[in-house]
């Protein structure tokens, strides 16, 4: 028996992939509905035949909407763009035919140009005749090769190597970094920090709109992103003009024997990609990813120059030979394979990136150019961590004694190239705690270049923590699952003025925790989660609190204690309750003064609800946004009803 579906399928191009993927489908008479996108009319007709009236045709923006993209991306607001550009901003409008990519793309280029009225018009003409609504393909192209035309041979380097990730790949920005620093596309002139290059190569393509963001985190940096389906076939395209890498995902096998392969993307399903490689030579290459958990992996002993070595899920490949990879400067491991016993043959090696793994090889202390080391939480690490001056990134640090010793403790203490560092386990129970925490804090002051810091599931007594002032982030709990509760804020918060974004999990907020987190001079992105119900009123007053929060996410069991005064955070821009409803307690169960907020443009609340029928939801809910109408700028609200969140 089968009940009503809603299936959207993405971008189809073929039909015959519709005819397969329609089978699939029940029919039945409970209204089920497909909805198909693609760019193919004959794709459309062939998914709704015979009922043509179902095809919508997408409709390109309005001139009015184009307009607000346009100078949007670029300016901020129409009212912003100098009146020397105006003539040709609508000429080269006129060419994008109210395409969003088209625009969003151009603006891009011409945002990084900066208002040279020069190069605009260049712009204009590089793109020749095209006009009106109805933008070809190939004119979609041109407009996209104009902007990779217009990068730096280095940005042209380092956006050709999202090619390796299979289409619609979400690409997390660390990892494409580490990658390009592997491969050497990151300038190291004059002494630059080769992370912070890195960091500003990607935002320049995010600027340039030629990557689009997924993932941000609470300051608004891009953490993730896609490349656009179009834009990846002008990315593979350049590719194969430069022989910049190689795909074999079994559609296609690689067959002269004299072809240099360089990179190597293998998208592996049933294959045998032994047989699709053949006889071509493997020496030459410098990357290699592997997505898929089948098929045979070619020897690593083949790849002598191997720097960046990407395993997502296969579980059976054999990385004997590991050790003999001397040029090898990134390894990430997706699955649980077997590392081999000796690495220090690894002398390059910047990024290891072993989750799954549960042992880790003794002799990872004798890698001295290792940067970045990521590992599982019931991983064990050597003795003598204190060796590896050159960490900036360690995660997981886990502070159960059976995981780490006492003398890694004291190690920690000695990396002070960390810039984040995360920690994790629990310290109650344990004969040596309070030496432990100790030996911990002491660690911890020494660290004074680190900048994030991690505390998931840590139990032991945290009331003497002390932390770097150097801190621009801390997270206490960064998922429900590795909890990390302090009875209250803690009072070493108040001197990390550096902090501009913290997440803190607390039993109760008193008046001097508001104070404290109040106090903070660079605070942007607040996430507060208290635990008990309030025994007085949270206040957030006026008097010079909060001076440049931006973002403020708050959990506690009723808002009603919840009171924001006039003046209150006078920048946040964002906010986000979460709280329980209790149908009894109805009147007077909303927080307070939300009007004050001055620059508020967003609100979210999710209401969680104990023996509420949807009447009394609905109620509510209609009684919160009556408060939320208060505000003079009628911030965007959205309600998420839930259930229990929180056990009061």
């Amino acid at each position: 028996m089968y009940g009503r579906y809603l299936i959207i399928i993405d971008d189809l191009w073929d039909v015959s992939a519709w005819e397969f993927i329609k089978c699939a489908f029940p029919e039945n008479d409970l209204a089920s509905r497909v909805i198909v996108t693609t760019r193919s009319l004959k794709v459309a007709t062939a998914c709704c035949s015979p009922h043509s009236e179902y095809i919508l045709q997408m409709k390109p923006l309005s001139n009015e909407d184009s307009r607000m993209l346009f100078f949007g991306r670029i300016f901020g607001s129409e009212d912003i763009c100098p009146n020397h550009l105006r003539d040709v901003s609508v000429e080269i409008l006129n060419k994008c035919g109210g395409l969003p990519l088209a625009i969003i793309t151009i603006a891009g280029l011409l945002a990084s140009e900066g208002p040279k009225e020069e190069e605009w018009e260049h712009v204009r003409n590089s793109l020749g005749s095209m006009s009106g609504t109805k933008l070809t393909l190939n004119g979609m192209r041109q407009i996209l090769n104009l902007s990779y035309k217009d990068l730096p041979s280095h940005l042209k380097t380092c956006l050709l190597y999202l090619a390796m990730y299979p289409e619609d790949y979400t690409i997390k920005r660390s990892n494409l970094e580490r990658q390009w620093m592997a491969e050497g596309f990151i300038s190291k002139e004059n002494g630059q920090d080769v992370e912070k290059n890195a960091r500003n190569y990607f935002n320049e393509l995010v600027n340039r709109s030629l990557v689009q963001p997924v993932w941000f985190d609470g300051g608004g940096a891009v953490t993730a992103c896609k490349v656009h389906d179009m834009m990846l076939d002008l990315i593979l395209l350049k590719c194969k003009e430069e022989n910049f890498l190689s795909i074999v995902d079994g559609s296609e096998a690689i067959t002269e024997e004299e072809y240099k392969v360089r990179r190597l993307s293998l998208r592996l399903n049933d294959s045998d990609n032994g047989i699709l490689l053949g006889n071509i030579s493997l020496s030459q290459v410098r990357s290699v990813m592997i997505f898929g958990d089948s098929g045979k992996i070619p020897p690593l002993s083949k790849f002598k120059f191997l720097r960046v070595l990407f395993v997502e899920n296969h579980r059976t490949m054999d990385l004997t030979g590991m050790n003999e990879l001397y040029q090898l400067r990134y390894i990430m491991i997706g699955s649980r394979l077997q590392l081999p016993r000796q690495i220090r043959g690894l002398q390059q090696l910047e990024t290891l990136d072993i989750q799954n793994s549960r042992s880790i090889p003794s002799d990872i202390i004798l890698l001295p150019h290792l940067s970045h080391l990521d590992i599982g939480y019931a991983c064990k690490l050597p003795d003598g961590i204190g060796n590896m001056k050159s960490l900036r990134f360690l995660s997981k640090f886990n502070l159960n004694f059976r995981r780490n010793s006492l003398d890694n403790y004291k190690g920690l203490g000695e990396l002070t190239n960390m810039r984040i560092l995360s920690l994790y386990g629990n310290l109650d129970g344990q004969d040596a705690s309070i030496t432990g925490m100790d030996v911990l804090c002491c660690s911890l002051r020494k660290l004074c270049r680190l900048e994030s810091l991690f505390i998931n599931n840590f139990q032991g007594s945290k009331d003497g923590l002390s932390l770097p002032c150097s801190l621009q982030r801390l997270h206490s709990g960064v998922t429900p699952w590795y909890s990390c509760w302090f009875s209250r804020v803690p009072n070493c918060t108040r001197e990390l003025h550096n902090l501009h974004e913290l997440h803190l999990q607390v039993d109760e907020l008193l008046d001097d925790g508001v104070g404290i987190l109040g106090g903070l001079p660079s605070l942007i992105d607040l996430d507060l989660h208290v635990r008990r119900s309030p025994k007085q009123m949270i206040i957030i007053n006026g008097r010079g609190t909060f001076p440049v929060l931006k973002s403020f996410r708050m959990s506690l069991s009723r808002a009603s204690y919840l009171i924001f005064k006039s003046g209150a955070m006078p920048t946040v821009q964002r906010l986000r309750l979460n709280f329980n409803f209790h149908v009894q307690m109805q009147n007077g169960a909303w927080p307070a003064g939300i009007e004050h907020l001055a620059a508020l443009e967003e609100l979210s609340a999710h209401i969680s609800y104990v023996k509420a029928t949807e009447s009394q939801k609905s109620c509510a809910e209609s009684d919160f946004r009556s408060i939320v109408n208060r505000h003079p700028d009628n911030p965007l609200t959205v309600v998420r009803w839930g259930g229990d969140f929180m056990d009061d």
